[in-house]
């Protein structure tokens, strides 16, 4: 068996196993627990009480978190030339039409999330073999497709992030990072939590909110108490 690391020990005596930790507590101690050099993400997944194969119990949204992702979010802005000004002036990194659909086209990705608008979609439905696989189609019910793009751009540049259950009934975000303060990752992890509650599908019986795991990028899970 291999030998604990000087972290490790550390982690294992901080972490009692099988404890189910309040969320003040979980947030607290996530950032006890990280060593890295790094300022990483602080993770949350949630599992869900839903069968993610039927359609009417697919749990997906948007969320707009009050301390912000602590994350430099790439917005990229594909609109018409008399919205270029205001998605500029609203923080976007990238604004234009034609000519980043065509960079699209040749494989230029790098960016985190895409705006546009809906008389737009015709144009960007043919860039979906590239966006698809990467998560970034822009999509209405995520607040993406909008004519008031400078908004949209506004929104997710102060920390509006959307989530979508997986095929395991898990939903998995990152809502911060370790520099954050505890009182910042609770917030933020509440008001999260309590969207998830809200989007709860009406065919989705017994247990909805099953288990919830707070997590920096290199650490392990710490299980939190769901009746919070």
């Amino acid at each position: 068996m291999a030998k604990l690391t000087k972290n490790q020990k550390l982690v294992a005596e901080k972490i009692e196993a099988g404890k189910s930790y309040t969320l003040a507590e979980a947030a607290a101690l996530v950032k006890e627990v990280t060593t890295t050099k790094f300022d990483a993400s602080v993770d949350i997944d949630v599992r869900l009480g839903v069968d993610p194969k039927k359609a009417n119990q697919m749990v997906r949204g948007v969320v707009s978190l009050p301390n912000g992702t602590g994350k430099q979010v790439r917005v990229l802005c594909l609109c018409t030339a008399d919205q270029e000004a205001a998605a500029k002036e609203a923080g976007a990194d990238h604004v234009g039409l034609d000519d980043y659909i065509e960079k699209i086209k040749a494989g230029w990705t790098d960016v985190d999330v895409i705006i546009t608008m809906p008389a737009i979609m015709g144009k960007i439905g043919a860039l979906g073999r590239v966006l698809g696989p990467r998560g970034l189609m822009p999509n209405p019910k995520s607040g993406t497709v909008t004519n008031d793009v400078a908004k949209a751009v506004k929104e997710v540049k102060q920390g509006k992030i959307d989530f979508k259950v997986d095929k395991a009934g898990i939903v998995h975000t990152s809502i911060g990072k370790v520099s954050f303060s505890a009182e910042q990752i609770v917030g933020n992890a509440t008001e999260f939590i309590n969207t998830l509650i809200k989007l709860k599908p009406a065919s989705a019986k017994g247990t909805y909110i099953k288990s919830i795991f707070l997590s920096s990028t290199m650490s392990p899970g710490i299980k939190v108490d769901p009746n919070i």
